[in-house]
């Protein structure tokens, strides 16, 4: 179907995080006990932000003892550290889009931290606003196969049934995009029916992309996403750079 794929750009992130799974997990968790907060609910049925969470943590092979023991502690620390939702938006190197989404308990630190990251690798921080307006915000399901167990119209026809918006077929995986509303219940019914993800996620979605040719901006929007995601505040690094293929 339509669209554009950005399952390089997955790849290029999740193999990082892959790289330092205990650090992804305790982020995971941090996002899971700020949605049962929020939400007032450790039910994912009763808690969209949670439910999102979970089906992260799940893709990300966090053990279900694991998110369960997270709820529950949630749901019974009443003096658990608060962190607020923060986000920072601007531009790397070659005019590429970032978006920042973080979790702190110090704002000052968070946003000097990153204010550094986009001045040292030749971008800047910017306003609120100036970026995300060319990112839209979607579910975003990778269904591995790489094994072909899958058949490619089974597929379609249950994602399309569970309320999927779009489907992409790229290499060994199938690319489904949902409405943010929709992420967790297309998430839900996909996973019930035996479903492998390697990646479940509320995304910023953008809608162009950017491929740099300088070898030192290269270098350079590489070397700040990857200490952008490796900082410990930060959840989230959306951008709109496309590596070129060899």
């Amino acid at each position: 179907m339509a669209g554009h794929s950005k399952w390089h750009n997955i790849q290029r992130t999740k193999g990082a995080q892959d790289a330092k799974r205990a650090k992804i997990f305790t982020k995971i968790a941090r996002e899971i006990t700020v949605a049962v907060k929020e939400g007032s609910s450790g039910d994912p049925a009763n808690n969209t932000r949670l439910a999102a969470a979970v089906a992260k943590a799940k893709a990300y092979n966090m053990p279900n003892d694991n998110i369960k023991r997270t709820i529950d502690k949630a749901l019974g620390s009443g003096g658990l550290e608060s962190f607020d939702s923060v986000t920072y938006e601007g531009y790397g190197p070659g005019g590429v889009a970032v978006i920042v989404e973080a979790m702190t308990n110090n704002r000052n630190r968070t946003a000097s931290e990153i204010r550094l990251l986009y001045d040292k690798y030749g971008g800047n921080m910017g306003t609120p606003g100036c970026v995300s307006w060319s990112f839209s915000r979607k579910g975003v399901i990778i269904i591995d196969n790489e094994d072909r167990n899958y058949d490619e119209d089974t597929v379609f026809e249950d994602a399309l049934e569970a309320g999927a918006d779009d489907i992409i077929t790229n290499e060994d995986v199938y690319e489904v995009y949902t409405l943010a509303d929709d992420f967790a219940d297309v998430s839900g019914v996909l996973e019930a029916a035996g479903y492998k993800f390697v990646h479940a996620q509320i995304e910023l979605v953008p809608q162009s992309y950017i491929s740099l040719s300088e070898e030192l901006d290269i270098k350079n929007i590489e070397k700040m996403l990857d200490l952008m995601e490796d900082n410990d505040d930060v959840q989230n690094v959306w951008h709109n750079y496309e590596k070129n293929e060899e």
